[in-house]
């Protein structure tokens, strides 16, 4: 396979039902970022708590814990929660979260960058728990367009359709960037965000349209 066959697949799932879902979701993202910092320090959470685990897992912990939960319950609260809600790391994902009130005014810190490139480098250096793949998850489902989130189900569609060797090891910000580029491009060819395309390639691995 190549980029060209990763096109055709993406144009039929768009003249699908699929198309629907991935509408419905992006306006989601879009109305989050209306809202306070509450609500996107609750999604910073989904983040790390996605990492490494999975993204039906931490949406059933989002939900159970809520925003005020993330802000407010002491550590070791938080990790008899994750234990029982089943998430394999649950102490090193509380200490992540505790951690993170120091930035409880998420929106007020991501809104203040003019882009998300900055904003992205930000989040990755500043917030345990997040890498750029995490980061790029965290600003996708509050609103941005223009990041990729390069998760195993997205590198392993790539290296299927011959846009890159093999999957690396390990992400650095430059072997991100780069990675990122050849998905913009592929998103150019559609005539679609990243955000979109995302959802896109993730369905084709997954048969889901989450967040």
């Amino acid at each position: 396979m190549d980029a060209g066959s990763l096109v055709s697949q993406v144009l039929a799932l768009i003249r699908g039902s699929v198309a629907e879902q991935v509408e419905e979701r992006i306006r989601e993202f879009k109305i989050l970022h209306l809202k306070g910092n509450e609500d996107w320090f609750s999604e910073l959470c989904f983040c790390i708590l996605t990492a490494n685990s999975s993204a039906k897992l931490g949406i059933s912990i989002q939900k159970t814990i809520g925003p005020e939960g993330f802000l407010r319950l002491p550590e070791d609260e938080l990790v008899r929660l994750l234990r029982r809600l089943g998430h394999r790391f649950s102490e090193r994902r509380a200490n992540f979260i505790v951690r993170a009130r120091e930035f409880s005014n998420i929106k007020d810190i991501v809104v203040s960058f003019t882009g998300e490139t900055q904003a992205r480098d930000w989040l990755a250096e500043n917030v345990m728990g997040l890498g750029y793949k995490e980061a790029s998850h965290l600003l996708r489902n509050v609103g941005y367009d223009d990041v990729a989130i390069l998760d195993r189900h997205v590198l392993r569609t790539m290296c299927d359709n011959r846009m890159i060797d093999e999957i690396p090891r390990g992400l650095t910000r430059r072997t991100y960037l780069e990675i990122e580029s050849k998905l913009r491009d592929l998103g150019a060819q559609l005539g679609m965000p990243l955000s979109k395309l995302d959802l896109y390639i993730w369905y084709m691995k997954t048969g889901y349209v989450l967040k």
